[in-house]
């Protein structure tokens, strides 16, 4: 079995948070792969499906975004999976919008949802970053990632959220470097590729 968590803050009025583009992410996989309805467990609401050859376990943390180790370590407990078995989905100040970028370990940036999952189960496992931009400015971080995305972003963030769930398959099967390529050009088709307007 697989995990992909995605990382958000629950709640209705945190839905469209720029923080909770890997939530978001998380649905649009559930939705493009016809997970079952989520439930839940592990303090998260969680879906269980089949991508490509894996059993997938889909993670919403319902924790809020600082306790997220709290739930993702429950779940790898319980299933006695290593680190290996883990992908989040997460929000990515460093990155410009519409640019997705996969790593193994390294910082946490400043992210309160990776610091916690680093702090609850370890390091190494595979980040899936979106870009959400940065405000330019350390003390305007806050408001943010948590205020909603304007409606004029809606068209890239519902493009990165299909890519990401169209290129899942070799999230499970293929090197990364492949997944993150195919998201790209999916991106670039889309009019968000690193010359288009956003």
């Amino acid at each position: 079995m697989l995990v992909f968590a995605g990382l958000g803050n629950p709640g209705a009025r945190h839905a469209r948070n720029r923080h909770n583009i890997g939530f978001m992410a998380l649905e649009a996989i559930a939705s493009a792969h016809r997970f079952g309805p989520f439930r839940s467990r592990f303090s998260a609401l969680i879906a269980e499906g089949v991508i490509g050859k894996a059993r997938v376990l889909l993670m919403a943390p319902q924790t809020f975004m600082n306790e997220s180790g709290r739930s993702v370590g429950e779940a790898l407990r319980f299933h006695k999976l290593d680190l290996a078995a883990l992908t989040v989905l997460h929000d990515e100040l460093d990155l410009a919008p519409a640019k997705v970028r996969v790593k193994v370990g390294g910082g946490n940036a400043g992210h309160n949802g990776l610091r916690s999952i680093s702090a609850h189960v370890g390091n190494e496992y595979r980040r899936v970053r979106l870009g959400i931009g940065h405000p330019g400015d350390k003390a305007l971080v806050h408001n943010y990632v948590l205020s909603d995305f304007a409606k004029s972003e809606a068209g890239w963030v519902d493009a990165v959220c299909r890519s990401v769930a169209e290129a899942a398959p070799l999230l499970v099967d293929g090197p990364d470097a492949t997944f993150q390529n195919k998201v790209h050009l999916a991106l670039e088709a889309a009019g968000f590729g690193e010359k288009a307007p956003i």
